[in-house]
C-alpha cells in the first residue's frame, strides 16, 4: 500500500506540471462552453455511440477484428499466466478487497486533472475531465453488457478457462475498461509538445491496471485484452467528437457562388 500511495503522488505531481506547462503555452481561443452544453453533447454522444457500427469505415472493423484476434490469441495462454501469478511469491488467491485499489491509477489521473482544472478554472482541463468521464461511462455501459452476456467465471472462482455462460462477471474487465477509457483521452489530449509523456503515462495507467487485475486473481488474461479494446474505443471515439465539436464551435469559412462571383461566409455555433 505504502508502494502504490508513493506512485499515486508521483503521478499527480507529474501530470499537474504537465498540464499546467500545456496551460502555459496554449495559443488561440479557449472553447465556449458550458456544463448544460457538455451534458447535451453527451447525450446526443451517447446515442451516436449505440448506432455507430452502422456508420463504420473500414479502419473502424479492422479495429474489431484485430480486437476479437488479440482477445482470442490471449485466451489461449489465460491458464499458463494465471499460474505464473498464483506460483509467484507476489500473487493472492482472491481478488476480494482488491478492487478499490486496482482502481488507483485512473482515478488518480481523473481526479488530478479535475483538480487542476477546478483550481486554475481552466476550460480545456474542465473539457477533457469531462471526455475521461463519457469514455469510461461508454466503455462502461458496453463491458457490463459483455459481462451480462458472457456470464463468465472469474479465475479466483474456476479453474476453467471456458467457465462461459455461468453467471460470472469476468469478461470483460471493467477495471481495465475505464483505465484505457480514461487513459486514452490523456494519452491524445493536449498539445504535442508534450505527447510522448501523455502517452507514456495514458496508456501505463492501462497496461498498469491490467496487471494489477490479473495479478490479484481478479480476470483473466483474454478478460483484460477484450476490457483494453473497449476503453480505447471508446475513448477515440468520445475524442473524434469533440474535435468535431470544436471545429464547429469555432466556426468556418466558406466561399459559395454569387452574382458576379463568390461571396465568402463565416458560419460559427453558439
Amino acid at each position: 500500500m505504502t508502494q502504490m500511495r508513493g506512485w499515486l503522488i508521483c503521478l499527480t505531481i507529474l501530470w499537474t506540471g504537465v498540464v499546467a506547462a500545456e496551460s502555459e503555452g496554449k495559443d488561440g481561443p479557449r472553447p465556449a462552453h458550458s456544463t448544460g452544453r457538455l451534458i447535451q453533447e453527451t447525450a446526443t454522444d451517447a446515442k451516436d455511440y449505440v448506432l455507430a457500427p452502422l456508420h463504420w469505415d473500414r479502419d473502424n472493423w479492422l479495429f474489431l477484428g484485430s480486437a476479437i484476434a488479440a482477445t482470442a490469441a490471449a485466451h489461449a495462454y489465460d491458464r499458463d499466466v494465471r499460474d505464473h501469478f498464483l506460483n509467484s511469491q507476489n500473487a493472492s488467491g482472491t481478488h476480494n478487497g482488491e478492487d478499490l485499489k486496482d482502481a488507483a491509477l485512473p482515478l488518480a489521473a481523473l481526479i488530478g486533472t479535475a483538480a487542476y482544472a477546478g483550481l486554475t478554472r481552466d476550460r480545456w482541463g474542465r473539457r477533457e475531465t469531462w471526455s475521461m468521464l463519457e469514455a469510461a461511462g461508454l466503455g462502461g455501459v458496453t463491458s457490463y453488457a459483455l459481462k451480462f452476456a458472457a456470464g463468465r467465471q472469474r479465475p479466483a472462482e474456476t479453474l476453467d478457462v471456458n467457465a462461459w455462460r455461468e453467471g460470472g462477471s469476468a469478461f470483460p474487465s471493467m477495471h481495465v475498461t475505464a483505465a484505457f477509457a480514461i487513459g486514452g483521452v490523456l494519452a491524445e489530449s493536449g498539445n504535442d509538445e508534450y505527447r510522448w509523456v501523455r502517452r507514456a503515462l495514458g496508456y501505463g495507467i492501462g497496461a498498469a491496471t491490467a496487471y494489477e487485475r490479473i495479478k490479484h486473481n481478479a480476470h483473466w488474461l483474454s478478460d483484460t485484452v477484450a476490457g483494453a479494446a473497449v476503453g480505447l474505443a471508446s475513448a477515440q471515439f468520445v475524442m473524434h467528437r469533440r474535435d468535431s465539436q470544436e471545429r464547429e464551435r469555432l466556426g468556418s469559412l466558406m466561399l459559395t457562388p454569387a452574382d458576379g462571383g463568390l461571396m465568402l461566409n463565416y458560419h460559427r455555433s453558439f
